[in-house]
């Protein structure tokens, strides 16, 4: 070997050894930077005319598993989906309030039941009812603004959705620029350690956004699709966009997350067709849709089930009774109804005119069912008016009965026949019309509308309904808008709905109270309907298709309910006796000291309710269950997120175990490095000192 030869050895050793030094430098100057994968410079042989000369020096490389790095995606789409979901169902479970909060609803309701029972003692008092009413009040108070507070906490989601969103657009952007970069500096022969090492940081933040598959390409670059195999990036970039929702209320059906081709810049170009609609898209995103679409949405219903249940339980205690003396007049509230719709009780109702005494002056009892099946609202009115004879007045008007007692200082009383009482849809006349109700709402009838089939429905044309389905992910299914121009009948409104999309996963019926429900297939167990849009209005009367059907609970009316004005004004107007149905004319009908309405309200609260697609149970057993399914899920939640935790840190240490720098490795290194270095420098001087004595020999 010549001392050139020699030389260049040895010059390549020694650029070796600094190029292992400077990598090493690196390693150890990032030693705690999250992510960071160590380098390492690759030697080889080098070879020159076929003869071994030195050592020729690589680029840097990095030091990283593919599977470890896909593994700590996957994990982080895991943790982010749970982190919002157990950060929002908390927040949930904060306002529903502990069990035994003094101000939660739980306590609330438990306070309605006390004072129904306070009512019923032998010293009942203007206190005690004033308390009751009170209670109620709060009850109803406590269920509107929770219904309040959690379509805030969606509002906060779709804020959070928006700001995922824009966050996922400029990772993406950011993972483009640098897949370009990495793929230019592979091409022209150069480490690309630094470029791969950012984009990495990039990708693991966005498949904490959303639930992503990365895979590497012979380029240099990656292609990201998420985890149903969506491509969000290939050789083009894609972006997502989001139309504004047009308005926003507790069933807005919001527009789906759209996918779309972006050039470098990040311009939204054509549509590629694929759409982000439902949980199954993973990560944070994913895990706020399926807050946005179902878990606040659902409790939001099953909130409008427990007050429709409440108010039910309430308002057929309230009409079984009477304050003493009677009131002049009883008006009711709009039923939906007009004076040629069909009659359509049972049974009997007892009309009762009494003085100021309590001592009945006129009283007469309609047997419905003697009217026939074709009866008529007005063939009741007319059948009342005859039966008291002038004593009393009553009217419908506007979809309103009322009846007025004639006589200075007489009053009106109804009540039901103790062998047969009157029945639509389960409920008796007076609370049917509510001639007596306690709790009023301006948006729902609060009782079952008892139609059949064969009624009309009476909207008119260019009415229509929205109704979406969606399945037990939040995604929506199906949707169809109803516009009732299959024909003029509630039966004709279930053909149309069985006609439509929606019924390819299931079946809508009216059931005997007059309820349309959907029953889904088996394949789709838990789908839920919703009702964004309804400008529907039977007759000009205000109620809508969905609030009369009572197509879901979101549509029972609670936002505008509360106690009767000049109940709540007045607690003596709360009617706590009864009416002696078997008393002469004449003879005492109402007692003052009669409390037997009070025994009915803590009888009625202590019973159960028919609640339609829920069953029936008491309003305080459904209560349990609404909360406790609230604190189980927030339990569940927290749980999922500890786990997911856990899996993600596994997957940390697992992947820095291996790329991640060991300082003890790296000194050793070092070390090996220097000394090399020393070596190859010793070389040099030792070929320098044998040219020198080569020189001196010729000299």
């Amino acid at each position: 070997m010549s001392l050139n030869e020699i030389m260049s050895a040895a010059i390549s050793g020694l650029a070796a050894s600094q190029a292992g030094l400077r990598s090493v430098s690196n390693n150890i100057a990032n030693v705690g930077t999250p992510g960071y994968a160590r380098e390492t410079v690759s030697q080889t042989t080098g070879v020159s005319a076929g003869r071994v000369n030195g050592v020729t020096v690589g680029e840097p490389s990095r030091i990283a598993d593919s599977f470890l790095e896909a593994t700590v995606y996957r994990r982080a789409g895991d943790i982010g989906s749970a982190s919002v979901t157990a950060s929002y169902l908390d927040r949930l479970q904060s306002l529903v309030g502990a069990p035994g909060a003094e101000y939660g609803l739980p306590a609330r309701l438990d306070a309605i039941a006390s004072s129904a029972v306070a009512m019923t003692g032998t010293q009942t008092s203007a206190q005690t009812a004033a308390a009751f009413v009170a209670d109620v009040q709060d009850a109803i108070t406590s269920i509107n603004q929770l219904g309040t507070d959690v379509a805030g906490l969606r509002s906060d989601v779709q804020s959070e959705v928006g700001q995922s969103v824009d966050r996922i657009n400029s990772l993406l952007v950011r993972i483009n620029d640098l897949n370009g970069t990495a793929a230019r500096l592979d091409g022209n022969g150069r480490s690309s350690a630094g470029v791969v090492d950012q984009r990495m940081a990039a990708i693991e933040e966005l498949s904490g956004l959303v639930k992503v598959t990365v895979r590497d390409q012979p380029d240099g670059r990656v292609s990201i699709d998420t985890a149903s195999g969506i491509p969000l990036l290939d050789n083009r970039l894609r972006q997502l966009t989001m139309p504004a929702a047009a308005s926003f209320g507790p069933q807005t059906n919001f527009p789906v997350i759209a996918l779309r081709f972006a050039d470098g810049g990040a311009s939204v170009g054509a549509a590629t067709g694929d759409v982000l609609d439902s949980a199954a898209v993973g990560g944070k995103l994913g895990g706020l849709l399926d807050l946005r679409d179902r878990a606040l949405p659902a409790f939001s219903e099953k909130l409008g089930v427990l007050f429709t249940g409440l108010s039910q339980t309430l308002n057929a205690a309230s009409n079984a009774a009477t304050t003493v003396p009677a009131p002049a007049q009883l008006a009711g509230r709009q039923s939906g109804l007009v004076g040629t719709d069909r009659l359509g009780f049972t049974g009997s109702a007892v009309f009762a005119v009494t003085s100021g005494s309590g001592a009945l002056v006129a009283s007469t009892t309609i047997d419905f069912s003697a009217l026939g099946p074709t009866a008529t609202v007005d063939d009741a009115v007319a059948a009342i008016n005859t039966g008291l004879g002038g004593s009393g007045t009553a009217s419908f008007a506007g979809g309103i009965l009322s009846i007025t007692a004639n006589g200075a200082g007489n009053g009106v009383v109804i009540a039901q026949d103790p062998t047969v009482p009157s029945d639509r849809a389960g409920v008796g006349l007076s609370q049917y019309f509510g001639m007596n109700d306690l709790i009023r709402s301006a948006d729902s009838p609060l009782v079952p509308s008892g139609f059949v089939p064969a009624d009309p429905h009476g909207f008119a044309s260019g009415q229509s309904a929205q109704i979406v389905l969606r399945d037990a992910s939040g995604r929506a299914m199906s949707s169809y808008t109803m516009t009732g121009s299959v024909g003029p009948t509630f039966g004709d409104l279930v053909t149309e709905l069985n006609a439509s999309p929606i019924a390819g996963f299931g079946s809508f019926a009216m059931d005997d109270k007059g309820r349309i429900q959907f029953s889904p297939k088996p394949s789709i167990a838990g789908a839920m309907l919703s009702v964004p849009s309804d400008t529907t209005d039977r007759l000009g009367s205000g109620r809508s298709f969905s609030s009369i059907v009572q197509l879901t609970g979101a549509t029972s009316g609670v936002a505008s309910a509360g106690v009767r004005p000049d109940i709540r004004g007045n607690a003596g107007k709360l009617g706590l006796a009864q009416l002696q149905t078997g008393a002469a004319v004449g003879a005492k009908a109402l007692g003052s000291g009669d409390v037997r309405g009070a025994t009915l309200f803590a009888d009625r609260l202590a019973g159960r309710v028919d609640l339609g697609k829920d069953g029936v149970t008491s309003t305080a057993a459904f209560t349990a269950q609404l909360l406790g399914n609230a604190g189980t899920a927030a339990a569940q939640a927290k749980s999922s997120l500890d786990d997911a935790t856990a899996r993600r840190d596994d997957a940390v240490n697992r992947r820095d175990s291996f790329s991640g720098v060991n300082i003890d490795e790296e000194l050793a290194q070092m070390v090996v490095l220097q000394n090399s270095y020393s070596a190859s420098a010793r070389v040099i001087s030792t070929a320098s000192q044998m040219y020198d004595t080569l020189i001196s020999m010729i000299r």
